[in-house]
């Protein structure tokens, strides 16, 4: 007999972009072209300063144990980097580093759940919010973003959840957010400030799109009096600076927190590669001018896409405020297919056409509430952003293409359609 998975092992859901890739890659490996929409990479190179310090750190041989906290030359400029932009009174103590910024999440549960607890979470959701809850058998209770509201946090739901749960100890909180581009207000974040001050009540606050604010700047939690007590914010360079594959991140938070987060990097990470933090300092000390310039050819995607979107009937896609995806309702699309919007996504990748295919995402593998959405990023040059937006009418228009890929995938059949108007 072996031996048996735990029941968390058997039932871990993943991140969905990574299965979709993986369809995607195939297809391209067999010849077909398909415009990949469904990742949330940069096609940019990696900023040049952090390129050259990490060339310089393999020659120095930069490549041993160093504190589990992080070399204090990164958390410096770590600290100053949040300090300078986005007004929060860091020192180099409240500053954790780690490989890119999903793994805080596991780290803040690890921090503050216990079994039982609660934790408000807003959804549609980034999926691994919740298997990392599940991991310290806590809770997640959901609460709807809307359209109408520019999937913005509803602060009456945070009001809601600290009344009525019998152990409410967390919000997950994430603005910019993943998937919608929905962007907590100042005044929003000042509001859950006050809810939250002084009780047993923690947030993360995952902050990847920081730079990817297209109104306005980005605001954070932890600018809030008395926060850095109560939260953590992560940060990572995938997005700022194109350095998805180096696998670097960093949380911000009170020093006894970073601290005992410091114990959990040593205790299953040992560190994070010394060459790779030299490389985030160089990044964050010098590459500021690259980085704004890139953020805005995100948005000129963000816009093309938008624009594009909103011309084909059936989408209905809010004006850019942060990110790089684009978050449609195709609802009355689904419905008139009787196609679920994952379905979709798949059919646009799969079915549509032999030689031709557009990846990208249900809103339902962000949690039931994106059920009637898609979720586009603009990871791609502009002139395949467009190729993807003359296909999609024709890829919808092909209703015998639709009905034989829903008879050879049923579960994709829509059982009942979806509301319209969210």
């Amino acid at each position: 007999m072996s031996a048996t998975l735990s029941e968390f092992a058997k039932n871990l859901n993943v991140e969905t972009a990574f299965t979709v890739l993986a369809v995607a890659k195939q297809l391209k490996a067999q010849g077909k072209d398909v415009v990949e929409l469904e990742i949330g990479d940069s096609p940019f190179e990696s900023t040049a300063a952090a390129k050259a310090a990490g060339e310089q750190a393999i020659r120095e041989n930069q490549s041993h144990y160093c504190p589990s906290p992080g070399l204090p030359v990164f958390r410096e400029a770590a600290a100053k980097f949040v300090k300078d932009e986005f007004n929060i009174p860091a020192k180099a103590e409240n500053v954790v580093v780690g490989p890119g910024a999903k793994i805080f999440e596991q780290f803040f549960c690890e921090a503050f759940l216990n079994p039982g607890d609660g934790v408000l979470v807003f959804s549609p959701h980034f999926p691994t919010f919740l298997p990392n809850i599940e991991r310290r058998q806590a809770r997640a209770v959901l609460a709807p973003l809307a359209q109408e509201n520019e999937f913005r946090p509803d602060v009456a739901a945070i009001e809601r959840f600290l009344k009525t749960d019998r152990a409410p100890k967390a919000i997950f909180l994430n603005s910019p957010q993943n998937p919608t581009g929905g962007v907590a207000t100042e005044q929003d974040l000042r509001d859950i400030a006050d809810l939250v001050r002084g009780k047993n009540v923690a947030v993360f606050s995952d902050e990847p799109y920081c730079h990817m604010v297209w109104k306005g700047r980005h605001r954070s939690l932890l600018e809030q009096p008395g926060m850095m007590e109560q939260c953590v914010a992560a940060y990572t360079f995938s997005k700022s600076y194109s350095m998805s594959g180096w696998r670097l991140g960093f949380a911000v938070s009170a020093a006894p927190i970073a601290e005992a987060i410091g114990k959990m990097i040593n205790t299953c990470l040992s560190c994070v590669p010394p060459i790779v933090q030299l490389a985030g300092a160089a990044a964050l000390q010098r590459d500021q001018a690259e980085r704004d310039r890139v953020m805005q050819l995100f948005r000129e995607k963000v816009v093309l896409l938008t624009t594009g979107l909103n011309k084909i009937d059936g989408f209905k896609t809010l004006d850019p405020t942060a990110t790089f995806y684009v978050f449609p309702n195709v609802a009355p699309i689904c419905n008139k297919l009787k196609i679920t919007s994952h379905g979709l996504a798949l059919y646009l990748l799969e079915g549509a056409d032999d030689k031709f295919g557009v990846a990208c995402l249900g809103g339902e593998c962000f949690g039931d509430a994106g059920a009637g959405f898609l979720r586009f990023s603009c990871a791609e040059p502009n002139e395949r952003l467009q190729q993807a937006l003359d296909f999609l009418p024709k890829a919808i228009a092909r209703t015998d293409r639709v009905e034989t890929y829903l008879e050879k995938h049923p579960k994709f059949r829509l059982a009942q359609p979806y509301p319209t108007g969210k």
